[in-house]
């Protein structure tokens, strides 16, 4: 079996000062034993002193075994093994780059144990010729990953490391040799391609859209029309109705920026073709990425909505909806795409 333990990072004792992220193991006496996540989990101690710059009153509000947080490094018995933290003495801003560098770390890791473990060789070692140079000469890793997904001969074809063999002569002589063989090269770029390649972002926006004129629904279908025009290859725009007056714009893609800025043009495409027939457009939520739970929560919503409207005999076909132009459209037959 390999060997899977290891740290992330190069030295074996985080710096006094550093901010590191821990994770609480049991509460003591004095303190709580906690171990540190990016260091191969050896152990630290907070004293209940350390724990907040006020007055404690709970305990149990203030630290819960189980719980990962950022802490400060007080003190390190390098001999010993012994690490003094602290909770009060990080700042906010300690505490976001914290997390953030060690959300990647923790991306980084997972990536290189899996490559072990696929491939049954001992982690530490994977790291000395791979992971350790990466940090060096990218600062982190992750940077580094992120250009093995376009270029990984590049990055990785450039590592080299010194192996020491016996000569004819029984000296000891050290060679330069790669560091990434053939089958590390692909499995670690199968994993990080599949692990870090961008994922299209959800963009959307929320609407009301109204046309109380004769022939009100056609003039509502063509504006429905002009707003998917206005996307392209790259941001394709659709429009959904959710239930009268309320519609959808969404797109995808892989740039946030240019995302928001197709379904802003397409929303004033759409309300200056509205507004030609004395319509009326609302913008009730502003483009913005979503994410997957509040698209689920949103189609939840659709679903809901569709199985009342369902419920209600000759919905479709009421005067009402004729005279307001604010019914339900059908979008089979307008060519425009619901979905």
């Amino acid at each position: 079996m390999p060997n899977l333990e290891c740290r992330m990072y190069e030295p074996r004792f985080p710096e006094v000062d550093a901010a590191v992220m821990i994770q609480v193991k049991h509460i003591a006496d004095m303190g709580a034993y906690v171990s540190l996540l990016e260091y191969n989990n050896i152990e630290g101690m907070i004293l209940f002193s350390e724990l907040s710059r006020r007055r404690i009153r709970s305990i149990s509000s203030l630290i819960k075994v189980g719980r990962q947080e950022p802490a400060i490094v007080l003190r390190v018995d390098r001999d010993k093994g012994y690490i003094d933290l602290s909770k009060r003495r990080v700042s906010e801003e300690e505490a976001h780059a914290c997390e953030d560098r060690y959300n990647k770390s923790k991306l980084v890791h997972s990536i290189m144990r899996h490559v072990a473990e696929t491939l049954d060789i001992d982690l530490e070692p994977l790291y000395q010729r791979i992971g350790w140079p990466l940090y060096r000469k990218y600062g982190h890793a992750f940077e580094a990953f992120k250009l093995i997904v376009a270029d990984p001969d590049a990055i990785l074809d450039a590592l080299t490391y010194e192996e020491k063999e016996t000569g004819p002569d029984g000296q000891e002589v050290s060679k330069v040799v790669p560091a990434v063989t053939a089958e590390v090269k692909d499995a670690l770029v199968k994993n990080i391609r599949r692990r870090m390649t961008p994922q299209p972002l959800k963009i959307r926006a929320d609407v009301e859209m109204k046309c109380f004129q004769f022939d009100g629904v056609l003039h509502i279908k063509q504006a429905m029309r002009k707003a998917e025009a206005a996307g392209n290859d790259n941001c394709p725009v659709k429009i959904k109705l959710v239930a009268p007056p309320l519609y959808v714009l969404t797109t995808q893609t892989l740039d946030k920026d240019q995302g928001i800025s197709v379904l802003t043009d397409s929303i004033k495409a759409c309300t200056a073709e509205i507004e030609k027939h004395k319509g009326k457009l609302i913008v009730k939520e502003a483009p913005r990425a979503v994410s997957e739970r509040e698209e689920k929560l949103f189609n939840e919503q659709i679903e809901t909505l569709n199985e009342k409207n369902a419920e209600i005999d000759g919905d479709a076909d009421s005067e009402e909806e004729e005279d307001t132009g604010m019914g339900d459209i059908d979008l089979t037959n307008s060519g425009v795409n619901a979905d």
